[in-house]
């Protein structure tokens, strides 16, 4: 994915001088910046996994009594804007704070966000909520620019090392929801947050204890230390948390009241309007060859066929959830399972099968027949489309006389995951590298920029769609996500030779 568990951000520039072994052939440094992730993961993980249930829970069972509507809508552009600040938060780094710093102010505040969500208030959440995405902004894209530093050489022992990151995010993402899931579901919804952040405090703890084997790493802004270059970054912070705090207090004070349904939707089309632009803008006066246009187009196209992916993907957390809650039978052993238990399942797979497909691919390499970015593309979809599908069955079998629920077996949503991890398998690593090879090498930073907008559109899209898990018959509305996901996914394969074309024989 571009998804934070399977691709993350390389550094423009090695600069570190780091101890070079240490941790299983690798810079001692990399245990420490693993185990950061690893307690960062768990800590989004953990509360992710109760986020959904605990906005649509009745305020008798300790919740907000939300719609799924508004819960869907909110939990679209939480995720969101995790995407979209990676954005200015890598900006930050490099031009002001650096990225050692960018980690653990980051790690900061989100501990400080989950805390905030273990206050029983409205408010409180939704601050908790603010501050982690900014938190999130400062850390993630920064945490796996540092790995990268800490190989100067380059080469394959620095795509190891990543691999070795990688595991860490995957491990994190599969313990949270064992842990903060029944915790905040059996003992109390807020003990289950301030579970994820006293997550997050461990990982800071042990990020400061082991700083001393990252060398120089991220020590130093990428633009230097000159005062005058730092001016103007400054000032665009100071004037950003100021305009960030007043909206709070005043959306806090109850002078400004957001609705929430209404403002994801405007930030859909907002974030479309600026892609267009952007890429319009680029084809028509970017100044590139004929070439640079055709792979610009190319990488257009690739987004848009991203972002449909990622709507159906990111539905794990929202509405893949409600159907654990309300449509399966999770009585195992005589007792009953954890909703939250089960979003543990994707990222077991992911463990499970990341090799499988990281052999697959070379040994069709090696024979000349592995599948291009587009096929690989046209794969994920399909493979996504297949999961909904198997959501479709088992929501016609739940259909009882009168409008009674059978509950059906969790099987059935293992299944799905399985071939949602197949499908993010075969999509999540591609995007990135694919922007970076087909990108001028002078346009990089910001075509990154923009293909992770990919994943913020997909998972608001995400967010909307689960938002209507109650107002339509489940069949119809996981049969509406088959048919666009699995389309897309044979739409884009019958397009599979005409882009590859566009993008001038790059693989």
């Amino acid at each position: 994915m571009i998804n934070e568990r399977t691709s993350e951000r390389t550094p423009a520039t090695p600069a570190a001088l780091a101890p070079q072994t240490g941790f299983f052939g690798h810079p001692r440094g990399l245990a420490t910046l693993f185990f950061t992730e690893f307690w960062e993961r768990f800590s989004y993980y953990g509360m992710r996994a109760l986020l959904t249930l605990f906005m649509t829970a009745t305020v008798a069972q300790g919740g907000l009594g939300f719609s799924t509507q508004r819960s869907g809508a909110i939990y679209g552009l939480y995720t969101a804007f995790v995407y979209m600040v990676a954005l200015p938060g890598g900006w930050l780094a490099d031009r002001l704070l650096g990225q050692r710093r960018a980690v653990f102010l980051g790690g900061c505040i989100i501990a400080a966000g989950h805390f905030s969500m273990a206050i029983t208030s409205t408010s409180t959440f939704f601050l908790g909520l603010v501050l982690i995405v900014v938190g999130t902004g400062l850390l993630k894209p920064n945490i796996s620019a540092m790995v990268g530093e800490l190989y100067p050489e380059g080469g394959a022992r620095r795509d190891a090392g990543f691999s070795i990151f990688y595991m860490g995010i995957n491990l994190g993402a599969f313990v949270a929801p064992l842990i903060c899931g029944p915790v905040g579901e059996r003992i109390n919804w807020h003990f289950g947050f301030a579970l994820a952040g006293i997550g997050m405090v461990l990982g800071l703890v042990q990020y400061a204890l082991g700083g001393k084997y990252l060398g120089q790493a991220g020590l130093k802004p990428n633009a230097g230390d000159d005062p005058a270059a730092q001016s103007r970054p400054r000032q665009i912070v100071i004037g950003g948390l100021a305009l960030l705090v007043l909206l709070v207090g005043l959306v806090w004070a109850g002078v400004i009241t957001l609705p929430v349904e209404k403002l994801a939707n405007g930030t859909g089309i907002l974030i479309v309007s600026l892609v267009l632009l952007y890429f319009i803008f680029q084809l028509t006066g970017g100044g590139l060859d004929g070439m640079e246009k055709k792979k610009m187009l190319a990488i257009f196209v690739l987004f848009l066929f991203s972002a449909i992916f990622w709507s159906g993907f990111e539905q794990a957390g929202s509405s893949l959830t409600l159907f654990a809650r309300d449509v399966t039978n999770r009585f195992m052993f005589g007792r009953e399972l954890p909703v939250s238990v089960l979003q543990s399942v994707n990222p077991l797979f992911i463990i499970a099968f990341a090799p499988v497909f990281a052999w697959l691919w070379l040994k069709l390499s090696s024979r000349r027949r592995e599948p291009s970015a587009p096929a690989k593309f046209s794969l994920g979809l399909v493979f996504l489309g297949l999961g909904f599908g198997v959501l479709v069955w088992a929501s016609m079998l739940s259909q009882g006389p009168n409008g009674q629920v059978i509950k059906v077996s969790p099987l059935w949503l293992v299944v799905t995951y399985l071939f949602h991890t197949f499908g993010e398998l075969c999509l999540s690593p591609v995007g990135l590298s694919t922007v970076t090879k087909l990108a001028p090498h002078r346009k990089v930073s910001q075509l990154m920029g923009i293909w992770f907008m990919s994943l913020s559109l997909g998972n608001l899209m995400a967010g909307l769609v689960a938002g209507q898990f109650q107002n339509f018959p489940l069949p119809q509305l996981f049969g509406a996500v088959f048919a666009t996901t699995a389309g897309a996914g044979l739409i884009l394969a019958l397009l599979v030779k005409p882009i590859r074309r566009l993008m001038g024989g790059v693989h």
